[in-house]
């Protein structure tokens, strides 16, 4: 697949930690970058900032014009079902509204979505094919979100990035480093990660692409077994290696994800396992 050349103007909605991220990449390329948020005074200064929330459609007013481009990514202000139905799917609904209603016809609108979506528990294979019946609120709500997007009138792709860690998210690290890191009993129990740079890559890359399809897994190459990434980290911190968690804590869901589609559109990983990405942390940390 080839590269669709000039990527224009780009409205990132919900422009954080990752939306940065991309920003810096896409205007490091030349390119327009908007980015949407309540507060923008956290933004890069080379991105042009529109302050405005996702939940009040009279605040969408000064969207920009003439989109080649919309990445969704916003999230929720804490972990309960209103406000996750609020930050993906009345947030989405509120922005593609005002899309339509601005006459808008943006080339494509990219969903950020995420892996939690699958409810898989067994340390089973799970790729774009696979059932995505969320068990539990917040996979619910992504779910929605994305069949919204996918029954709009725009051209929308989904990304559903597994767990996000990079620069300033080093809890598990300093987990590791104070003893304090456990790990479930009866593993293998797989994780499935990828570096926000990659994120931001990986998005970077898709909306080059001429024609890209309308879902991928955003992950790593190596879905990880729990107390494998830890006793690594471990072993490079020179911290105690970790224990194994109390019976009585519940099991947690196991499953490993595959970037074989991403991969197959040209997309090369930065970082492709968890110890070149933790690797990279650590080492600006010294």
């Amino acid at each position: 697949m080839g590269r669709a050349g000039v990527l224009g103007r780009v409205l990132i909605a919900g422009c954080g930690y990752v939306g940065a991220a991309l920003a810096a990449q896409l205007t490091a390329d030349g390119h327009e970058v908007f980015g949407l948020r309540r507060r923008v005074a956290s933004l890069p200064d080379d991105v042009a900032a529109i302050e405005a929330d996702l939940s009040l459609p009279g605040t969408l007013g000064v969207l920009p014009e003439g989109l080649d481009f919309v990445v969704y990514m916003a999230g929720p202000a804490g972990r309960d079902d209103a406000l996750y139905r609020l930050a993906y799917v009345e947030g989405l609904r509120n922005l593609l509204a005002a899309l339509e209603g601005r006459a808008e016809s943006p080339r494509r609108i990219f969903f950020v979505s995420s892996t939690a979506v699958y409810a898989q528990r067994r340390g089973e294979w799970v790729d774009e094919r696979s059932l995505a019946e969320p068990d539990h609120f917040g996979g619910r709500r992504l779910r929605e979100a994305e069949e919204l997007l996918l029954a709009s009138r725009f051209a929308g792709t989904l990304v559903r990035f597994g767990g996000i860690y990079g620069p300033r998210r080093t809890r598990l690290v300093e987990r590791v480093r104070t003893g304090s890191a456990t790990y479930s009993a009866g593993g293998p129990h797989y994780t499935n990660r990828i570096h926000r740079d990659d994120c931001a890559g990986a998005l970077r890359h898709l909306m080059g692409l001429d024609a890209p399809g309308k879902l991928y897994l955003g992950v790593d190459c190596e879905p990880a077994d729990e107390a494998r990434v830890l006793r690594w980290l471990a072993g490079s911190l020179g911290a105690p290696p970790p224990r194994q968690a109390p019976k009585e804590r519940a099991e947690r869901g196991s499953k490993r994800c595959r970037n074989d589609l991403l991969l197959s559109t040209g997309y090369e990983f930065r970082y492709p396992s968890f110890r070149e990405g933790y690797a990279a942390l650590l080492a600006r940390e010294i």
